[in-house]
């Protein structure tokens, strides 16, 4: 049986389309994307190729299918991706750097997420015949399991030109990279442009009901093309989805700062409990990452009591959890999570 619960910070995934964005979805204007004769889809791959900072972009039903097409394009059975530890497609994608493209991942242990060139020039391989060919550098902006931390714009022209200078494509996982423009008030294109390739995700805080836009080069997205039909990524009318994501672009993004405020709010009243750990220097953007293990519950078990008040909050480890802000939840929402919190560690104690 399912149960929605009243009050929802498990993921910014949960956002539901407003009434004004169903209205953009009904009214728009359609046609055979796989014949380049939908408009609306035609606009939005336009609209974020240049908020990128690139010459094309491509239309997908998914953020991970983003990350896994880039892939496949960069690199060849064998190769090695250069990631943070913490990175997206280590952790959530199902192996499918491996699965997909027979490319192995090599963990780099940056801070909070974020690596030095120095570390990514030590993680280099040398040319040799019984080693695997590094190939491809992958950058996860916002950083997620590092709590949403946002790269800065210096570090990643440091890391895309070391790349580069060593023959290295670099690709941008962009999941909540308006997050991190909307944060540091530096453009989206700043981040993305020293990369190869970069997508902007619409089903997050954005609040579209489905999608991701990946942008290139026009070789790369012709390339991106063939990978996203092979897949199954072919979506036909697509522009009724399109027109979500163009409404949200020109709606949703400001609004980004409220999810912002809305996590530090809760941030700030959580530090306060008694047994709960948190970094509130690292709440930079809307996740908020949390150690529970002083209360006296192990994270899935405090995650059930909140449920049975009605309140979702992610458990990730045994001690570990993420509460994610967005435009469904309200500061009144926040602060009540933040009291049935308190309370269940309190009579827990």
């Amino acid at each position: 049986m399912s149960f929605t619960p009243r009050i929802d910070l498990a993921s910014d995934t949960v956002t539901r389309p407003t009434a004004a964005m169903r209205a953009a979805m009904a009214a728009a204007d359609v046609g055979d994307e796989q014949r380049g004769e939908d408009p609306s889809t035609n606009a939005l791959c336009e609209r974020v190729a240049g908020m990128l900072g690139k010459e094309a972009a491509l239309f997908l039903p998914s953020g991970v299918m983003c990350n896994q097409i880039a892939i496949l394009v960069h690199c060849r059975p064998g190769d090695e991706i250069l990631a943070d530890k913490s990175s997206h497609i280590i952790g959530s994608e199902g192996g499918g750097p491996a699965a997909l493209a027979g490319a192995m991942v090599r963990a780099l242990d940056g801070d909070q997420g974020v690596f030095t060139p120095e570390q990514l020039i030590e993680a280099i391989r040398p040319p040799k015949r019984n080693a695997p060919r590094t190939r491809l550098v992958a950058l996860e902006q916002t950083v997620n399991q590092a709590g949403g931390c946002v790269w800065p714009e210096d570090r990643i022209r440091s890391i895309a030109g070391a790349a580069h200078e060593r023959g290295l494509a670099v690709h941008m996982d962009g999941a909540r990279i308006l997050n991190a423009a909307v944060a540091s008030g530096v453009a989206a294109r700043c981040f993305a442009g020293p990369c190869d390739s970069a997508w902007l995700d619409l089903s997050k805080g954005l609040g579209c009901p489905v999608g991701g836009v990946l942008a290139g080069s026009r070789e790369f997205i012709e390339e991106a093309w063939r990978w996203k039909h092979r897949l199954g990524g072919a979506m036909r009318q697509s522009g009724f989805l399109a027109a979500a994501g163009l409404y949200a672009l020109d709606h949703h993004v400001e609004r980004l700062a409220e999810d912002h405020a809305k996590a530090l709010k809760f941030a700030e009243a959580i530090v306060r409990i008694p047994g709960i750990r948190l970094d509130q220097a690292a709440v930079q953007t809307n996740l908020v990452f949390f150690d529970v293990r002083g209360t006296g519950f192990n994270a899935k078990a405090l995650a059930d009591a909140l449920l049975g008040s009605g309140i979702r909050i992610g458990a990730l480890s045994d001690h570990r959890m993420r509460a994610v802000t967005h435009m469904d939840v309200s500061a009144g929402d926040v602060e009540e999570a933040a009291a049935v919190l308190a309370s269940l560690a309190a009579q827990r104690r």
